[in-house]
């Protein structure tokens, strides 16, 4: 049997790197994409190609002989920015680049990583529990850029594939934490270190649902390869939100012994007197459990697999210095 070959976009992200790892664990041939080699985990079995989601430069190179594409290459820049453009574009118009050239290379399948971000903002404070059949409001409260970005670039892909016959499969994952991989931070891991450093990143009340960023590559080769799955949006999320409040005592509790200092500083941060809760946004992911057998470790453990990593990280950087 021909070995399948698979381009990962983005192969110097957080998500992209961990479906690189799943998908060379898993005997394919793996290709990627990258605007710098900086950076991209070494290995004699990836390839890497050289392309940015603004040019068209590379993208023809990158999907020649490709049996499947997952795009997980996107900017992610929350809260306010200075030009929107700057996180639109990107998204936007990087994801039609990339289906444009996909399509016109043959490529059977393409599996999009968007975000929760997509389906879940937007919105008035509710109690309704979001799936695959909502999307966010684009100009509604608390929107962001980046909130923005995933959503018009989700629609656009789903209006460019509907002419066929490529298929299109979306990911929509929560707060994704868990290994980091080369030293970088990225992603909701950001709240592990502000916790790790001694901060409260928002206020303690406030929920986040939290996904394994293991278990997200892993949906990336399950949509890949379900036949069931193509046409389909699938929300990704390990299970009920945690408020910042309940990260930080995880955390405490988890270090306790490995790393006391940590721990204590941790501790310090929270008290009784923290006020009231946020209302915590719910999140189904029965869709991707049903279709494409997924199951997900549990939210705790992405928390304490993240912060492990960057301490054993830091203890790595402070015995070469």
């Amino acid at each position: 049997m021909t070995q399948q070959r698979v381009l990962v976009t983005g192969g110097s992200g957080f998500v992209a790197g961990h479906c690189i790892l799943h998908l060379l664990d898993q005997g394919y041939d793996v290709r990627t994409t990258v605007r710098s080699a900086s950076g991209v985990l070494p290995s004699a079995d990836l390839t890497v190609v050289t392309a940015d989601l603004l040019s068209d430069d590379g993208w023809a190179d990158a999907v020649d002989g490709v049996d499947f594409v997952l795009h997980v290459a996107s900017p992610v820049r929350l809260g306010p920015v200075d030009d929107e453009n700057d996180v639109i574009a990107p998204a936007l118009d990087g994801t039609v680049r990339v289906l444009r050239a996909a399509k016109e290379a043959g490529v059977r399948r393409v599996v999009l990583t968007s975000a929760f971000h997509a389906a879940g903002f937007g919105h008035p404070p509710t109690d309704h529990t979001f799936t695959e059949e909502d999307w966010s409001v684009v100009d509604g409260p608390g929107m962001d850029a980046y909130g923005r970005a995933k959503t018009l670039a989700e629609r656009a892909a789903w209006d460019f594939a509907a002419g066929g016959p490529m298929e299109l499969v979306t990911l929509l994952p929560v707060a994704v934490m868990g290994p980091i991989l080369g030293g970088q931070i990225t992603g909701a891991n950001h709240i592990l270190r502000e916790l790790l450093e001694g901060r409260v990143p928002g206020s303690p009340g406030m929920w986040i649902p939290v996904v394994d960023v293991r278990d997200v590559a892993g949906a990336h080769v399950a949509a890949m390869t379900e036949g069931a799955a193509a046409g389909h949006r699938f929300l990704l999320s390990s299970g009920p939100a945690m408020t910042v409040r309940e990260i930080g005592g995880l955390l405490r509790d988890h270090l306790a012994e490995s790393a006391p200092e940590v721990a204590a500083r941790i501790g310090a941060l929270f008290s009784s007197e923290d006020g009231e809760t946020e209302r915590a946004k719910r999140v189904s992911s029965e869709k991707a459990r049903r279709v494409l057998g997924w199951r997900p470790r549990a939210s705790e453990e992405a928390v304490r697999a993240g912060a492990d990593s960057m301490i054993e990280s830091a203890a790595k950087r402070s015995d070469v210095s």
